[in-house]
């Protein structure tokens, strides 16, 4: 594993796009703060960037470095959540501009999986992360599901886990500064 965590590191840090294992589905994912990498995800997804993606966080100092306020609540949430769980939040900052949402949020997801984790540790930033599909096309549920034109199309594929079915995608909640709670995918 840390072998493949050194050479998705490098890539990454290269502005490079990797495709990996994350806690629910394979992911496409690359530096969150750097923009010229997210534009090639959302072109090799075929996706407007309009329609924004996650990032994965490994704990709290890096959701404060992104996030000035995040509500009492947020914390409250991932601590009883039993499965991964999207939180999106108002106001990011220190990400790539074409990450946030038109409405100036950003979904995050804490990580607990060994390699994504260990790999956030190494780059000291969030990871995006977004299935790895053509927009529009179902989410691969395991490696040998996803299509040649996304295997093909990244500049690393980690080889790890190939054989793991995944689980379901994440729950995503939206909480706002204001504290207004919706839940968009239970």
């Amino acid at each position: 594993m840390n072998e493949e965590i050194i050479k998705a590191y490098e890539v990454i840090k290269e502005g490079g796009i990797i495709l990996y294992p994350t806690d629910t589905v394979w992911g496409i994912g690359c530096d969150a703060t750097n923009p010229e990498a997210v534009a090639k995800i959302y072109k090799l997804k075929q996706r407007a960037e309009t329609q924004s993606m996650i990032v994965l966080m490994n704990g709290e100092k890096m959701m404060y470095n992104v996030f000035k306020n995040i509500p009492e609540v947020a914390w409250q949430i991932l601590d009883l959540s039993e499965k991964p769980t999207t939180l999106i939040l108002d106001e990011p900052r220190n990400v790539a501009p074409n990450i946030i949402a038109a409405d100036n949020s950003l979904g995050i997801r804490l990580v607990k999986e060994p390699f994504c984790f260990k790999l956030l540790e190494r780059m000291k930033k969030p990871l995006v992360s977004t299935s790895a599909n053509i927009s529009g096309q179902p989410t691969p549920m395991a490696f040998k599901d996803i299509s040649p034109e996304i295997v093909n199309g990244v500049d690393y594929v980690v080889n790890l886990y190939h054989d793991k079915v995944a689980g379901k995608p994440s729950t995503i909640i939206k909480l706002t500064n204001d504290s207004q709670v919706k839940v968009i995918r239970k």
